[in-house]
């Protein structure tokens, strides 16, 4: 069942552990909203609370966009000045940093339009695989605005800083061909191939155990960090083999089977 938020503009649907989110305002390319970001915090919360949800699929509404960034019709309102920016930061702020630091794997599927603001949200997936008519870019030099700390941080580690800084320095477009090349995406599909690439990969996370997933994914934010804590990630990685998916996992194994896991 397909659940409403932000007045439709959002919506989020579950299927056999994959909690799969959409940006649905395709008439403005899936512009960010203030409101959409709010949708946003709110799916992520539920989907976190929620044990049926292994993996989560960022996705656009239609053919045209990913998210084409934030919702310029909105500016004159909320981001005409530096005071007004900040006011801006603080509506959104609640679901980029839920989005940055959320458990589970995320996976954002492209196709279209991921540009600026919405190039920072498939920055903040930990997989992309992008169609190949998809197009990337972050055109704030061209409005005479520039990017936070936080999303040139992560464009940096991702791409390098001389990518980085062609990428906003020019404010240009650029193909998924090449965004693959510079470590920007994953993998880049074929149009018609997109759906059942995501697909089968969320499925193939989904089917492994939960506390693999998340020490997973919080040692690659740990290896990032300015001040890695070693002890830490080693001593939940410690924790793994205490648990009953461990136990599991072995027994699978033995009995060449594919192993059903509980989290526990």
């Amino acid at each position: 069942m397909t659940k409403q938020y932000a007045d439709g503009k959002m919506l989020a649907e579950i299927d056999q552990g994959i909690g799969l989110i959409t940006f649905n305002q395709p008439e403005k390319r899936n512009a960010m909203s203030v409101a959409m970001w709010d949708g946003l915090t709110t799916i992520l919360d539920e989907f976190e609370a929620d044990d049926s949800v292994r993996v989560v699929v960022l996705t656009g509404a239609g053919p045209k966009a990913f998210v084409s960034g934030a919702d310029i019709s909105q500016f004159d309102q909320t981001r005409a000045s530096g005071n007004a920016q900040m006011e801006y930061d603080r509506l959104t702020s609640a679901g980029r940093a839920k989005l940055a630091t959320f458990p589970k794997p995320v996976i954002a599927r492209i196709r279209g339009f991921c540009l600026g603001g919405g190039l920072g949200i498939a920055m903040q997936a930990d997989i992309r695989i992008a169609a190949v008519d998809s197009e990337f870019g972050i055109p704030a030099a061209k409005l005479g605005i520039a990017y936070g700390f936080d999303m040139t941080s992560k464009l940096v580690n991702l791409v390098g800083p001389a990518h980085a800084s062609m990428m906003l320095f020019t404010g240009n477009r650029f193909d998924a061909n090449e965004a693959a090349r510079i470590g920007l995406i994953n993998q880049v599909v074929r149009d018609e191939d997109l759906n059942d690439v995501v697909v089968g990969i969320a499925r193939t996370m989904a089917d492994n155990a939960p506390n693999s997933l998340r020490i997973g994914k919080l040692a690659v934010a740990e290896v990032q960090s300015v001040t890695p804590d070693k002890a830490k990630i080693n001593g939940l990685v410690a924790t793994c083999f205490d648990t009953e998916d461990y136990k599991e996992g072995r027994k699978a194994f033995a009995e060449k089977r594919r192993p059903v896991f509980t989290g526990k």
